[in-house]
């Protein structure tokens, strides 16, 4: 590359920043920056020269609101000003335990405001810093963490028992105690409470943030990811979705999720106080949207559609008027689900696709659900899409083939050596798509998830999104098994809240798709098996035979 290549490449890398930058200022409102006492930037200064940008991330979220309450949670509430207290004393409390920017640190927590002591702490520390799935057994909790070279546990009491089966090396705190502690294991609140006023040294370099994929058919990869000042990923969301600064939001999604833990530190980012609940029940998320008066709910599809399902009347009777965003990802989002909660809550929609390898792929708009039910969007700026044959061919538009994409926030690689597959730049979502002529993006499902039945190719996303559709239905999973005659026949397993039987579920696919779209067998189940993020977990549907 010669030196014209690089100016080039620099002069459009500041213009992308800039553009970001501007519709992060958009965000935030200029009156938040200037607001700052002065004295704040020279702490400021010193705590990014001491910890970088991300142990210096509370010091900031301070600065701009010292007095303003952080995280509402069923503790009550947490300020700016301590939470940066905290993980501070935390950091130090840990520290004189021999915990290191040389250390590997794992968060099993669910939602409260203890992860983010934990995570912030973390960052102060320089720790490579592993979110776990709340969801993990004790084997594949023990797998996870040797593979991952884990020194040092935190956990909410409830997983104790699954933490326990670890090497007698790794040290264990507990956080989140509904107990008395036994005084045998540290506990967050005693480190914080002894740590207090204390804050640990220069770390020697950053914190890197391993999440760990969905896993819904095998055991989860570890993708690392360093944080750097690029402002990419605050702006390309933003630049689609309007959150906006000093408001509350309310984040119902597991925060060891990159769904979850990238738009809590957004919100942090701008300011806003973040609202958590240890768990997703549907009357619990309404309860807190009218009560805490929130401007964004951050969640899952399959929440999404379990709110729903309280009714119309029970959600119109509330006072949420504050609300102005629902902001979806984790899963697909089908078109029936969008049109029913715009027509309930407002046309607030907005549906994210991506994954923890690639990050944001596309993000649709109410504007784009209503004009395109079940597409997932148009790329943020800053991202492309390319739709590709096996060939590695770009297809043209409407044609579907291999999703993949290009942007600055790819990661860089598995933490067992693997990766994705990378062409050109544009690295593979594992999906497959098409885009239509307005550049809005489908996804049909899983490049690996096509079933070939009688010698056509079956996507089951498409089935299952259909089949969810029936007024009788909240709940479908397609699979396909083998069979002598045609190579895999279909299998669907049906959650129904009334009289359907099965071949009222095949006349109503059969009514809607191609004869060979139809499922032979169809099994009635309680529910679906899903992962934390709402993905369903095919691997564990119960086998009749």
């Amino acid at each position: 590359m010669n030196l014209g290549d690089l100016a080039r490449g620099a002069a459009s890398r500041v213009l992308i920043e800039s553009r970001y930058a501007a519709t992060l200022v958009r965000a935030a409102g200029p009156q938040v920056v200037s607001s700052v006492n002065p004295a704040e930037y020279v702490n400021l200064l010193r705590s990014v020269i001491d910890y970088g940008i991300e142990g210096s991330a509370t010091a900031a979220a301070k600065a701009l609101n010292p007095r303003g309450v952080a995280v509402i949670d069923d503790a009550g509430s947490l300020t700016f000003d301590e939470l940066h207290r905290n993980s501070s004393a935390l950091a130090a409390s840990l520290h004189a335990r021999g915990v290191d920017a040389e250390s590997s640190l794992g968060i099993l927590c669910r939602n409260h405001r203890e992860f983010f002591e934990i995570f912030f702490a973390a960052g102060k520390l320089g720790c490579r810093t592993l979110l776990l799935n709340t969801d993990f057994s004790g084997p594949q909790l023990a797998d996870v963490c040797q593979r991952e070279s884990i020194t040092v546990i935190i956990g909410d009491e409830e997983f104790a028992e699954r933490i326990q089966g670890l090497p007698a090396e790794v040290l264990v705190v507990m956080a989140a105690c509904d107990t008395a502690p036994d005084g045998a294991i540290d506990t967050v609140r005693q480190l914080i409470a002894k740590g207090a006023g204390s804050k640990p040294p220069k770390p020697s370099h950053a914190q890197r943030v391993v999440l760990l994929t969905s896993g819904t058919t095998g055991t989860p990869k570890g993708a690392p990811r360093d944080i750097d000042i690029s402002l990419a990923a605050p702006g390309g969301f933003l630049s689609k979705v309007p959150m906006r600064a000093g408001r509350s939001v309310l984040i119902a999604a597991p925060l060891f999720h990159a769904w979850g833990l990238a738009t809590s530190m957004l919100a942090f980012g701008l300011g806003n106080t973040i609202v958590l609940n240890r768990s997703f029940a549907p009357q619990g998320i309404l309860d807190s949207l009218e009560r805490h008066k929130v401007d964004t709910l951050v969640t899952l599809p399959i929440l999404l559609a379990r709110l729903i399902a309280i009714g119309e009347p029970e959600i119109k009777s509330r006072d949420l008027g504050a609300l102005r965003v629902i902001a979806l990802s984790g899963s697909a989002l089908s078109a029936d689900l969008a049109t029913r909660a715009m027509d309930i809550l407002g046309d607030i929609a907005y549906n994210m696709y991506g994954s923890t390898e690639v990050a944001f792929v596309a993000i649709a708009t109410p504007k784009d659900l209503r004009a395109a039910p079940g597409t997932v969007g148009r790329p943020p700026y800053g991202t492309s899409i390319r739709i590709m044959d096996a060939d590695d061919r770009e297809v043209p538009v409407g044609t579907p083939g291999r999703i993949f994409v290009r942007s600055t926030l790819q990661f860089g690689g598995y933490t067992d050596g693997a990766n994705k597959k990378v062409t050109d730049g544009f690295m593979s979502t594992g999906d497959m798509g098409h885009l239509d002529p307005n550049g809005r993006l489908f996804v049909e499902g899983r490049d690996d998830d096509m079933i070939v039945s009688g010698g056509e190719n079956v996507f089951p996303a498409e089935i299952e999104e259909l089949i969810t559709a029936h007024p009788q239905v909240s709940e479908a999973a397609v699979i396909g098994i083998p069979d002598e005659e045609f190579g895999a026949r279909l299998r669907a397993y049906v959650v129904a809240d009334g009289q359907l039987d099965a071949e009222g579920v095949r006349d109503y696919v059969r009514a809607n798709l191609a004869r060979y779209k139809v499922p032979r067998d169809v099994i009635f189940v309680d529910e679906i098996p899903r992962n934390p993020a709402g993905k369903i977990v095919k691997r564990l549907l119960p086998d009749p035979d």
